[in-house]
């Protein structure tokens, strides 16, 4: 699995070339923050937290900024406290309870991520913006939080903040689909007829060519894994209409640089769409189009 890592850039100060003698005193360690010092006081973001998302799913959620739970390679803010109900109220309606409603309770329960972490700005790597990541199938570290609007929050403007929270949702069932494929590993089927065009050089490949490759992203012609994981996101987040006009936008005559053609880059998106909903079906008796239904709808509300 790929991981969208992020991190923290530390300055660290330059070192002193002083003697010290051994009585001469460390400090208080207890006081720096993350060594076991700080205490948080309880806000009304926490009890929301923990009756809203803790109490039924056993989720946590960490706003509070802490520097050892990230990479400390790259500069990143902290989430703004007024931002932190929003985006956990919106992830609530649109992810978990749709998988809920599909699923059941115990489902969710148990194949979920247990811990989200939150981080004010997106983290940026070789040209790409990373805005999640997933550990180990129970953590999640989102990005861009400060960013997220919705309808109702102050200054929201639909055309100016779509792609942002489209974006956020569609990371979310990007983590979500490795998390499911750790658990119940996707058949091999999905890749075949993909497996020789994956290439770690996924920058230098430009979505119009992942496109008529036969790929849904750009970013999915990165690795089978990735594939698979672009395509639950893309179909769950973008709905069905999206996917139809993107498949049909294909020119069935065009024939790319490495001879696939436009009928072959069809046929690629249309089989891995089979199998991905026989996938949900067999590993875990889920109506993927109903889900899929169910997504839109949830995020068409929080939109307009």
């Amino acid at each position: 699995m790929k991981l969208l890592k992020f991190s923290f850039a530390i300055i660290m100060a330059s070192s002193l070339f002083v003697s010290c003698k051994k009585e001469d005193p460390l400090g208080p360690l207890e006081n720096i923050p993350g060594l076991g010092g700080d205490e948080w006081v309880q806000t009304g973001i926490d009890k929301w937290i923990y009756d809203t998302l803790t109490v039924p799913y056993n989720i946590g959620v960490k706003y509070k900024w802490d520097q050892g739970e990230i990479d400390q390679d790259k500069t990143l803010v902290p989430p703004a406290e007024s931002q932190i109900i929003p985006v956990m109220d919106a992830i609530n309606k649109v992810w978990i309870r749709t998988y809920v409603s599909q699923a059941g309770l115990p489902f969710f329960k148990v194949i979920s991520p247990k811990f989200f972490i939150l981080v004010g700005s997106p983290a940026y790597d070789r040209g790409s913006i990373k805005l999640g990541t997933a550990e180990g199938g129970r953590k999640v570290v989102l990005y861009d939080i400060n960013n997220f609007r919705i309808k109702g929050m102050p200054g929201y403007n639909p055309g100016v903040d779509t792609p942002g929270v489209i974006q956020m949702f569609h990371t979310i069932q990007h983590e979500f689909a490795h998390i499911l494929d750790q658990n119940v590993r996707v058949p091999l089927t999905f890749s075949t007829s993909s497996a020789n065009s994956y290439t770690s050089d996924w920058l230098n490949v430009t979505p119009d060519e992942a496109h008529n490759e036969g790929f849904i992203t750009q970013y999915s012609i990165s690795s089978r894994d990735d594939d698979w994981a672009e395509m639950l996101a893309t179909l769950l987040v973008n709905g069905k209409s999206y996917f139809d006009n993107y498949v049909n936008s294909i020119d069935p005559a065009n024939v790319t640089a490495t001879g696939t053609t436009g009928a072959q880059a069809r046929q690629r998106l249309r089989d891995k769409e089979a199998a991905l909903v026989t996938y949900f079906e067999q590993a875990w008796h889920i109506d993927f189009y109903e889900l899929q239904s169910r997504t839109r709808a949830a995020i068409n509300n929080l939109l307009y």
